[in-house]
């Protein structure tokens, strides 16, 4: 039996509340037959944004560069690079295919890129600037046409300037200046000329989770994100103050992000519980990490080592740490996580500004049937298939007689005509 320190991490299936879905709901259909006039509407009210046109010049771009320190600009830069890096290398894996299955039947698949994909970057508490690299630049090394990115002002002066660089320098082909339902809905159905977009990305908050959940069919998603998660696996082995710092990290998103440390040894989930108060006392944003800790801070103390990956399985967390004398023995048995962290020197704050891995990951126990956003997430596997006479003569009775049994005479008669050919 697992025997909860604390316990504040109920895991959920995301269902959004009623008022957030209504809410979303009575948007989307205001713009969808209103359009710009509903979306400026919309960008007032809850922004005090009313620009001539929500698109951003390129002297808008340029002057947003000319105001960020170009230190930043040059780290920023080494981010996108080796998200770039990192995006070609998995796109290199996918390989086209080609094969003879039976004699004159070839059959194959190709990965085409998604031709329009919508970029969504959060700016509210946090202007994410990491998340508009990983949501642009991923696309376009997949080899997507078009990439529209959008993030919302911030303090009534257009997009946060490092946020706008890192989107114009990711290969953004526009810019919105748009943020919430209104610019999902703009990216959905268009605005300003712009067509609406096959796909959006990026995370957001609850009305935007909400409006990629509505509007998917309309547009593809990448997922459905609720609060950022971590999980730290720990054993006596481990530094208790970093794992607690790690644990606050995260928890730093927002005063609702769930945070759980797993260990064999209560002694251990006891000294990290005293460093997170220590740390508590002089932690830059102690406001809302400290709320997120009190209220959905966890600590499980396992029997064993099994017993840890099974609670670790069982929440299947976003981020996920190990912190462990061998943490390989936890790599191999492991199978419900956003992303992996192997050691003491891996921590969330490297996947989630710079070392090339994304960002946007499962939450809310999606990563019991999904991964995060990838380049695979851009293109379409579509297959294809070519035959001879000869092909024909191997597939077209079994096809016609399974017709049959299933009441499709056009199914078999299609293929007895080629049978009888």
């Amino acid at each position: 039996m697992v025997d909860y320190l604390k316990h504040g991490w109920k895991p959920e299936r995301g269902r959004p509340s009623g008022d957030v879905t209504a809410t979303v709901a009575t948007m989307l259909s205001d713009i969808e037959v209103n359009g710009l006039a509903a979306i400026r509407r919309y960008s007032q009210d809850l922004d005090g944004w009313n620009p001539d046109s929500f698109l951003v010049t390129e002297q808008q771009k340029q002057a947003a560069a000319d105001t960020v320190d170009v230190d930043l600009l040059q780290e920023i830069d080494f981010a996108r690079a080796q998200v770039e890096n990192f995006a070609r290398l998995q796109l290199a894996t996918m390989s086209d295919l080609e094969q003879e299955t039976l004699p004159g039947v070839v059959l194959g698949h190709r990965h085409i890129p998604v031709s329009a994909v919508g970029s969504y970057s959060p700016g509210g508490r946090y202007p994410l600037i990491a998340s508009s690299v990983m949501t642009v630049a991923v696309p376009k090394v997949a080899g997507v046409r078009t990439v529209v990115a959008a993030a919302p002002p911030r303090d009534n002066g257009g997009i946060h300037p490092p946020q706008l660089y890192a989107m114009a320098s990711s290969g953004a082909d526009v810019i919105l200046c748009l943020g919430g339902v209104q610019a999902l809905a703009a990216l959905a159905f268009g605005i300003e000329g712009l067509d609406g977009m096959d796909m959006i990305v990026g995370a957001g908050n609850a009305y935007v989770a909400e409006a990629k959940r509505q509007l998917f069919g309309t547009v593809g998603i990448d997922l459905l994100a609720g609060p950022s998660e971590i999980a730290v696996i720990a054993d006596e082995t481990a530094d208790a103050h970093l794992v607690a710092a790690d644990l606050l990290g995260q928890a730093e998103h927002g005063p609702t992000s769930p945070v759980l440390l797993i260990t064999t040894d209560e002694a251990f989930g006891r000294r990290v519980i005293g460093a997170v108060e220590e740390w508590l006392t002089m932690w830059p944003t102690a406001a809302v990490a400290g709320a997120a800790w009190r209220e959905y801070g966890t600590v499980a103390v396992c029997i064993d080592a099994d017993e840890v990956v099974e609670v670790s399985d069982r929440y299947a967390p976003e981020h996920l740490e190990i912190q462990t004398v061998d943490p390989d023995w936890f790599v191999s048995r492991l199978r419900n996580y956003g992303s992996l962290f192997i050691g003491a020197e891996s921590t969330v704050a490297y996947s989630d500004k710079s070392i090339g891995t994304n960002h946007v990951l499962p939450t809310m126990q999606a990563a019991r049937y999904t991964g995060g956003l990838w380049v695979g997430k851009f293109l379409k596997t579509v297959t294809y298939q070519r035959l001879t006479a000869e092909g024909t003569k191997h597939v077209a009775p079994s096809t016609a007689a399974i017709a049959d049994a299933e009441l499709m005479a056009g199914h078999a008669l299609t293929a007895r005509i080629r049978l009888e050919r």
